[in-house]
């Protein structure tokens, strides 16, 4: 007899669900069970699913879920109803989830319907009764416990989310997290009234005869409702622990991938049946414990991987350089890694004195970070040969472009750039040679408190063009004064543009004690910089770009520390800077506004600022226009608020002087002198043995204090 006609002999039906496809397949004793027409048929998940009273269909999923996790068998009482849901019969199923291949690739459901009496009430066969209470409980617990796992960040906090899971009416006293290591097995986490240290199975073979063993070696649960079956099954595991203060105990294997990473212990003080809702919670959590374990060891692998990256390719400790003082920080924000392209360096030079460096290579990925590891090193090769600031970057553009280009060591096209700020430092003079490759200026603080925007000449990132020129430009760091280099990503990280990013770090620059001295203030202003960028604050001051994707953090402070101080008690400290305009560079005339607008950033009349920069432009237009040599401007203002004056230079090579003319209406030129006359103080022109210089001043007052114009024709000119 076939086994189709034996089970219709005695009204059994065989039935099969696809789990890929969602196919309900019947065979005819099925089919007339479920309340179909008595022959074999074959139906979408859909229309089988409106056969089974809606709550009963709930059930089974949740049923077949533990059978195919556990490799059981799924056992459950339907409701079959028709299409107006009148219940027609109750059926009971069993059934046996067959994998299809690997567990990607899903599985087969097969299993047989029975027709069964209804069950009396108060009988063992209406089995016990899970209240929509409990459901609700059990689907909020899952949530909560699922939210604070995908939240924890590592491993130790992983394990401290499991010890305090728990739910009303079904709380473990006692948890333990096996790790597997090889071929052994080792508690890595545990909570209860036993120490970690002192758990009886802190370090076994996979082979030991206990649940967690079995359960890494299986991929199976194990459930030991009562300490009978516990002593029973495993009686040398029972004779080295004797938990005589629980009842019951679920062990559940964790598994990532289709692999097992180790086992969760569960232990009740209470007896539990285990029934499949319970089972189904804790092989749910279980899942989440696996995947949450998974995922902080990656990112624990990661961050060390990435820490030890980042730490090889920066200076191995702290600079010392005689006369000045050096602070540093770099925070990588960019990238997954937590590694990007950003770098600084220090290097001693064969000349004695010190370059300062500080990059951003294009890209926040370990190519980048590789990228800068070899320019970084490459960088440091070429200063270290004694080549000048211009000829480094030269030299460093063609590393780099040959590096990235077609013909790159990896056989791929993936052209890169570098933006770079090269100086070379002589602390005893205070000169700075600034060499330039597209990356932001350098920024100074003076000895009052006030920033500074320093303008310096550049050329293109690093790995653009192989020929470019990377002009350089001279400055001097008084006694007193702090430098600062910086990536970009100090300056927009939190969708600032350069303006507003430069903004935001002139008020943290600019409120730390001016004239403070030494290297903790200098450490403390570094982390001020940071704090601006990464600390509460800057959470309420989004930049005009608030789509900007976030950046690595360089940044080089650098201080130029005196012996005897220049200012004495009582004195007001003095702000001075200076500019060349080269005769091909007229657009640094801009340049040059700039930086006096920042000088005046808190001059008490904002005509008077004005003012100043008219006649800066007024003077040096006139060098360039008038004379072949280029134009040396120097500014200084000195004395206390409120009184304070400006003085302006500006040099050139020629002899001529300047004298008054008389233009007409219509003349666009020929009006200098008569600005000097009407908007300065004073002024004057004086020569030199090399050329001459003109020069103005402007005293401080108020608006409301400023004199009428009767007064002003009477102010003293000097020509």
């Amino acid at each position: 007899m076939r086994t189709e006609d034996l089970l219709a002999a005695i009204a059994t039906g065989l039935w099969r669900w696809d789990s890929v496809s969602g196919a309900v397949s019947y065979d005819a004793e099925a089919a007339r069970l479920v309340g179909l027409p008595a022959e074999a048929v074959t139906l979408p998940e859909a229309a089988a699913r409106a056969c089974f009273h809606p709550a009963d269909w709930l059930e089974i999923k949740a049923i077949v879920e533990l059978a195919v996790a556990e490799g059981t068998l799924a056992e459950a009482r339907l409701r079959i109803v028709d299409e107006k849901g009148t219940v027609l019969r109750t059926v009971r199923t069993r059934s046996r989830p067959i994998p299809r291949g690997g567990p990607e690739d899903g599985y087969y459901l097969l299993g047989i319907l029975q027709e069964v009496p209804e069950a009396l009430p108060g009988t063992s066969a209406v089995g016990p009764q899970i209240t929509g209470d409990w459901r609700r409980n059990r689907e909020a617990f899952l949530l909560d416990a699922g939210r604070a796992l995908a939240e924890a960040m590592s491993t130790a906090e992983v394990l401290r989310v499991a010890a305090g899971l728990s739910m009303p009416g079904f709380s473990p006293d006692g948890l333990a997290v096996f790790g597997v290591q090889g071929d052994r097995i080792s508690v890595i986490g545990h909570h209860g009234p036993r120490e970690a240290a002192d758990h009886p199975f802190q370090d076994m073979a996979l082979e030991t005869d206990c649940p967690a063993a079995e359960v890494v070696r299986t991929g199976r649960a194990v459930y030991l409702p009562t300490p009978e079956e516990y002593r029973g099954r495993f009686p040398a595991a029972w004779s080295l622990d004797r938990p005589r203060t629980r009842r019951s105990w679920a062990f559940l294997p964790l598994i990532v991938a289709g692999r097992t990473i180790g086992a969760w212990m569960a232990g009740f003080a209470y007896p539990v049946s285990f029934s499949p809702d319970e089972r189904s919670v804790l092989t749910t959590i279980a899942r989440m414990l696996a995947q949450a374990l998974s995922r902080a060891a990656l990112q624990e692998t990661e961050r060390e991987l990435s820490d030890g990256l980042q730490r090889s390719m920066l200076p191995a400790g702290k600079p010392d350089i005689p006369g000045l003082a050096v602070a540093a920080r770099y925070v990588p924000t960019g990238g997954g890694l937590q590694v990007g392209g950003d770098w600084y360096d220090v290097i001693g030079l064969p000349s004695g004195r010190t370059a300062l460096v500080i990059g951003d290579v294009q890209g926040h990925d370990v190519r980048a970070a590789g990228i800068m590891g070899q320019l970084r090193i490459a960088v440091r090769a070429y200063a270290s040969e004694g080549h000048h600031p211009d000829a480094v970057l030269s030299r460093a553009s063609r590393f780099l472009a040959g590096l990235t280009g077609p013909e790159g060591p990896d056989g791929r096209y993936d052209p890169r750039f570098a933006t770079c700020l090269y100086m070379e430092v002589d602390p005893v003079a205070g000169t700075l040679d600034i060499a330039r490759a597209g990356h932001p200026d350098p920024a100074v603080r003076l000895a009052d408190g006030t920033m500074m925007i320093r303008p310096t000449e550049g050329g293109l990132p690093l790995g653009i063009d192989s020929d470019t020129d990377y002009p350089t430009t001279r400055a001097v760091l008084e006694p007193g004064e702090t430098l600062l280099m910086c990536t970009d990503g100090l300056i927009e990280t939190g969708g600032h543009d350069l303006e507003t990013g430069w903004k935001r770090i002139r008020a943290a620059f600019e409120r730390a004690a001016a004239g403070s001295e030494g290297p903790d203030d200098l450490e403390a202003l570094a982390e001020a910089l940071v704090q601006a960028v990464h600390g509460p604050p800057s959470h309420h001051t989004t930049g005009p770009l608030a789509d900007r994707r976030e950046d690595d953090i360089a940044l080089l402070l650098i201080r130029r520390e005196a012996e005897v101080c220049l200012v004495g008690p009582g004195s007001a400290p003095v702000r001075r800077t200076a500019v060349t305009v080269a005769q091909a560079e007229p657009e640094r005339i801009a340049g040059a506004r700039r930086q006096l607008r920042d000088m005046l950033h808190d001059w008490a009349d904002p005509d008077q600022v004005e003012s100043a920069v008219l006649m800066l432009s007024e003077m040096v237009t006139n060098v360039l226009v008038h004379t072949d040599g280029d134009a040396l401007l120097v500014a200084e203002v000195s004395g206390r608020r409120g009184s304070r004056r400006l003085r302006l230079d500006v040099a050139d090579s020629s002899d001529e002087l300047p004298h008054r003319r008389r233009p007409g209406e219509l003349a666009s030129s020929g009006r200098g002198l008569l600005l000097m006359e009407m908007l300065a103080d004073s002024w004057g022109v004086d020569p030199r043995g090399d050329g001459k210089c003109i020069w103005y001043e402007l005293y401080e007052t108020s608006p409301d204090q400023r004199p009428g114009p009767d007064a002003a024709d009477g102010a003293a000119r000097h020509a």
